[in-house]
């Protein structure tokens, strides 16, 4: 028995799976203050109601935004940052790019570490892995001092060439240590030993920034999950699509930044064809990811804090690997309004669990998407949950009516429309955008929806986009907690090695990979895992260019393949062939993996009996003319092969799957619902 558990904006959602499939599912809202309370909530909850013994529970994995929310509410510890002298100011400088060349008001992340805690230390190390310089290191002694007396409680340490050779700065964990044994030290080497230093400055103060507090909060987990009688240590969700310790994790934060939209993703490409569109809704932000041979796109370049969501540079930058995805602020619980130009807008600002939609009941004011689904009948104010939380429609209608509709001048049920339809139309363009800039076209790829709001939205999604269909997997609301589980143990390693490809010594890169592999392998024995696998990956480029492409690495004839191999991805992402230049390998990466556990992504229950409808209300349709008789459909019922024409609707417990007029939906073998639109 198999727990999945994913923290989000606005609910925690929790999924059970054994050796027959996916045998309980549960969704609890989210207490922000606390998020490890709505966890143990959560989880007694579903072992009361599934009947299952804590001691039956083997493994608990689980996926957290808590990284994310530090690093945006800077909640961090009191981090200092030791530099190459002349160099502690990187992390303001960034790369001097403006993001919106013509904003005069940009605004910039602030550093995660002010100027007045960032120090020189006089050291240099050349690109070729030389000493220049020699370390200073009664300067260490002294600053360490002075730190440690100043409240300092993490340092980074970030210096130049250090991924080549990282001698200095594990000279100074050494001082430090000695002088100073209550500071947390994060070296760049050990962080994130790549290439480019703003990156690499960045990443590593944002690793120690969090350390502590998320440290803290695993072994506060660890230590409640005991006191639920569920005695096996957790792991952890990481960001690349792989599953972690709690030692790694702590030690490691960075690698968690994104776990838990990770999770729906993997699900995806576990029960979908090879490509496809993975579309989750939930309570704050949508996410798309794109599925290609089979596995989710992986990037080494994710930014946090962003001041603009949608543009790359407005935030901090962390080179470490996650999945590829795009993400909006239009979740059930974003904001809708009316702007300074008498538009309609809705997000990226979300009501979250607290106080929630309006509709909940908690004393939310402001409308959101939830309470415009609510009015246009797509949801059922007394099954919301399960019917274990009811929804209030006058309080939707209340709010829709007084800053919405009556601004605009249109009816509550326009406004409802239209914001129902903009959230569809925002991901649609964002979706489109990312497929194209990574070789595929949307029009021709299925799109599997999930989370809450996932399968309300998902038909308006896939006709916007011009996609063939629209797959509601089982337990749609809660699949990322379910996708968890079929992630095996895994990290990532990186070695910066510049090279032109003819001129590369392939002893020394063999080397390099061997001394990767044993890496991933020793971490994973510490886990139990002797079965390991290694997939090597070279990070390369046209000579001249700025940035680089990931190319699989296969053996064979050295380097034709290799060149073979990046001419090929090249083609694909850019529908061209490159300039007549050579080719150079920035990195070289090894992903490291344990077997990938062997799951069955199925609802072990089988259709109840009796008839399926449940009824029928008014839904709002405007090709039909305004609210129609809608057919309800209880999804528990609905039995393989089974077809609903719409307009109608199919509810289950943590989701609900709208069928737009001219559309059909039908049930698969497997219980997923593919709505062709």
């Amino acid at each position: 028995m198999r727990i999945g558990v994913d923290i989000g904006g606005t609910f925690t959602d929790l999924c059970a799976v054994d050796a027959t499939g996916i045998v309980a599912v549960g969704k609890v809202l989210t207490t922000h203050d606390a998020p490890a309370l709505a966890v143990i909530e959560g989880l007694a909850a579903l072992l009361a109601d599934a009947g299952i013994a804590a001691s039956e529970v083997t493994q608990v994995v689980h996926g957290t935004t808590l990284v994310t929310n530090a690093l945006i509410e800077r909640k961090g510890s009191r981090t200092a940052l030791l530099a190459t002298a002349g160099f502690r100011d990187v992390l303001e400088m960034r790369r001097e790019h403006r993001y919106e060349l013509y904003d005069l008001h940009l605004e910039l992340p602030a550093p995660l570490v002010p100027r007045h805690l960032r120090f020189d230390v006089p050291e240099r190390i050349l690109a070729d892995g030389s000493v220049h310089t020699g370390l200073d290191e009664e300067h260490v002694r002294k600053l360490g001092r002075e730190l440690a007396d100043r409240g300092i409680e993490a340092v980074a340490v970030c210096f130049l060439h250090s991924f080549t050779n990282p001698a200095h700065e594990r000279r100074v964990a050494e001082i430090l240590t000695e002088v100073a044994p209550g500071l947390r030290v994060a070296l760049s080497s050990d962080v994130v030993p790549e290439i480019r230093e703003y990156e690499r400055a960045s990443t590593t103060s944002a690793n120690v920034y969090v350390q502590d507090l998320t440290e803290r909060y695993l072994r506060d987990l660890e230590h409640r999950l005991g006191g639920l009688g569920i005695t096996r240590a957790p792991h952890i969700m990481l960001s690349n699509g792989g599953v972690a310790t709690v030692e790694t994790a702590a030690r490691y934060p960075i690698r968690i930044l994104e776990s838990g939209p990770a999770g729906g993703a993997l699900a995806a490409a576990v029960l979908g064809p090879p490509d496809l569109l993975a579309f989750d809704m939930g309570g704050t932000t949508a996410k798309l990811c794109l599925i290609a041979d089979g596995a989710p796109l992986v990037t080494h370049q994710f930014e946090v804090d962003r001041k603009y969501r949608l543009l790359p540079g407005s935030g901090l930058p962390v080179q470490v690997p996650v999945i590829d995805m795009i993400e909006i602020g239009v979740g059930g619980g974003s904001i809708a309004r009316i702007d300074a130009l008498g538009l309609l807008t809705v997000g990226p600002d979300s009501a979250g669990s607290e106080p929630g939609p309006a509709c909940y009941g908690r004393s939310g004011t402001e409308p959101t998407v939830t309470d415009a689904d609510l009015v246009l009948g797509y949801l059922d104010p007394g099954y919301f949950l399960g019917g274990g939380m009811r929804l209030d429609a006058a309080a939707s209608r209340t709010v829709l009516e007084e800053k919405i509709a009556v601004p605009l001048g249109v009816s509550v049920e326009e406004a409802a429309w239209g914001i129902h339809t903009s959230v569809n139309e925002d991901m649609a363009n964002a979706a489109r955008v990312h497929a194209v800039e990574r070789g595929h076209d949307p029009a021709k790829l299925p799109m599997y929806t999930f989370g809450g709001a996932g399968p309300v939205h998902g038909a308006g999604v896939a006709r916007a986009l011009g996609a063939p269909s629209v797959v509601a997997p089982p337990a749609a609301g809660v699949l990322s907690a379910a996708g968890f589980l079929t992630a095996p143990l895994a990290f990532d390693f990186v070695r910066s090695a510049r090279a032109a490809v003819h001129d590369l010594a392939w002893e020394q890169v063999d080397a390099l990979f061997a001394e990767m592999e044993a890496e991933g392998a020793a971490l994973l024995a510490k886990s139990g895992v002797d079965d390991v696998t290694h997939r090597r990956i070279a990070e390369m480029r046209y000579t001249g260019q700025g940035y680089e492409v990931r190319v699989p690495v296969r053996g064979g004839s050295w380097p034709l393949s290799l060149i073979e191999e990046f001419t090929r991805t090249y083609r694909v992402l850019y529908r061209r062939s490159g300039p007549d230049v050579g080719v150079e390998v920035l990195n070289w990466r090894v992903v490291s993996s344990g077997p990938a556990p062997d799951v069955t992504l199925q609802l072990t229950a089988q259709p109840a009996g009796g008839d399926a409808q449940k009824g029928t209300r008014k839904a709002y349709f405007p090709s039909t003319g305004g609210f129609v008789d809608t057919a309800v459909f209880d999804r528990y019922r609905l039995a393989p092969g089974a077809r609903v024409d719409g307009p109608a609707i199919v509810e289950e417990r943590e989701s609900t799957v709208v069928v737009p007029p001219g559309a059909h939906c039908v049930v698969r073998a497997d219980g997923a619902l593919e709505v062709t639109v």
